[in-house]
């Protein structure tokens, strides 16, 4: 089955600007990164096409690792987020890179690079692909981000919906009518 882009309210992203951008990125971290052999950790599922991309924009020697983490539900403590799988890397005193795709309460990304810094990282330092600022709960800046974005449910470029959608090559809003059914 294809993806039905009638599911789809319009691209915020194109394809051409996320390329563009990555490259930016890319060229940025190069500069500040090198000979400081990082670890860029992505956060799966969502940023595994946008640290795949990222990282070869790189020119650097660096290592790539990944984690996974769940927010726990109404019922629970807001904000606080439990490892679902960790990354294999020993971070202390490693320069750690964050990739993560999207960030709107910030609450995930704050809690784990305040894990990360626990764990006795030399630095910790967070790029996204897209920045929802109007949706922030916590004080919270990412280091490097790729586009700031309205407040709108957005899929593709490994963001999904229902686990639909994330390879679509540019960013899209879902139309309403499709996660408001649940």
């Amino acid at each position: 089955m294809r993806n039905d882009r009638n599911d789809l309210e319009k691209v915020i992203v194109s394809e051409a600007e996320i390329g563009q951008r990555v490259k930016e990125l890319g060229e940025r971290l190069t500069g500040e990164y090198e000979g400081r052999n990082p670890v860029v950790l992505g956060i799966l599922k969502g940023a595994s096409v946008f640290v795949a991309d990222l990282v070869r924009a790189m020119d650097i020697e660096l290592q790539m690792d990944f984690i996974m983490l769940a927010s726990y539900g109404a019922s629970d403590t807001p904000g606080e987020v439990r490892v679902k799988m960790d990354c294999e890397t020993e971070l202390a005193g490693r320069h750690v890179l964050v990739v993560d795709d999207i960030v709107d309460t910030g609450q995930t990304l704050k809690a784990l690079m305040e894990l990360l810094r626990m764990r006795g990282a030399a630095s910790v330092r967070s790029c996204v692909l897209l920045d929802k600022p109007s949706r922030r709960t916590v004080e919270l800046e990412p280091d490097y981000k790729g586009f700031e974005i309205e407040d709108a449910f957005v899929v593709g470029y490994g963001l999904d919906y229902a686990e639909r959608f994330r390879n679509l090559r540019e960013v899209c809003a879902i139309k309403k009518r499709v996660y408001a059914v649940e």
